[in-house]
Formats: C-alpha cells, structure tokens, sequence
C-alpha cells in the first residue's frame, strides 16, 4: 500500500503494538530505529506486556542492532509526551486481539504470527525470530520509501 508524501515537523512519532510486547512489537522498535536512526522517534508497547524475550535480542544482534536496553511496558507507561501529535500506531498481532489504543494518529495493521511462545529447540525457536525479523524489515522498508524516512 502507498501513502501519500506529507510533510512532518520534527521526527515522525510512531507506536509499534502488540500484545506482550516482548517480541514482535520490540523487534519493530528496534529496527525502525536503525533504519531510519533521527527521523523517527519509536516506542513500543503492549496490553499485557511481560518480558523482553531474549531470542529477540539475539536475532536483531545478529544484524548488528541491541535492543538489550529496551523493556516491555504498557501505553500508560510510554511518556505522555511521545503520543502527543502521534502519526502512527501499527499493530502487529495475529492470532491474538490487538491492543487498542485510540488517537488521531494513521492507523497501520501489520498482522505477523507471534514467534514467541512456540515449542521447539532453540535452532526453531530462532529461525521463526529471524523470519520475523526480516518480514518486519521489508515492511519498515517500504513504510520508510513511503514516508521518505529512508536515506537516498
């Protein structure tokens, strides 16, 4: 899908949502961050948040991005001055119910199956992050062609 070219002041805010925000949602956040570094300002958060999922560290680590310092939280625990003139809240759930979060920000949905919470050997286990990963990446790609958030 494509999007109109609009002018932003300042960074373009975005909220990545998911439900525990310990995977997919964490994943967003960080590459959105390397990819489009000052251009952006990016939290993410959840309705149930629970904890970072250390596959998610090591798959974005593999690319040369640490998230190691970010934390699952709640939208009521993102300042309240990161959603004020928000310009997009993207979900990320699939087989769950997304977090709802109401604002006049561009709503986006991204539906990806959560890579957390599966059996399987840790070999498995990584394979569905980096799949994740990089599903997540050719999105934020084209969002930043779109939004004219990538570097020419």
């Amino acid at each position: 899908m494509r999007f109109e070219y609009r002018l932003y002041k300042g960074p373009v805010k975005i909220l990545f949502l998911c439900v525990a925000n310990s995977a997919r949602s964490q994943l967003a956040e960080g590459v959105a961050r390397h990819l489009f570094g000052t251009r952006v300002e990016v939290q993410s958060a959840g309705s149930q948040p629970s904890q970072l999922n250390p596959f998610a560290v090591g798959v974005l680590a593999e690319v040369g991005v640490d998230i190691s310092s970010q934390f699952s939280k709640s939208v009521d625990q993102v300042a309240p001055g990161f959603l004020e003139d928000l310009d997009f809240v993207i979900t990320l759930c699939a087989e769950e119910v997304c977090p709802v979060f109401l604002s006049r920000a561009q709503k986006l949905h991204w539906p990806l199956p959560d890579p957390a919470g599966k059996s399987g050997s840790d070999e498995e286990q990584l394979e569905r992050f980096r799949r994740t990963r990089e599903e997540i990446k050719k999105r934020l790609e084209l969002f930043g062609s779109d939004h004219h958030l990538m570097d020419v």
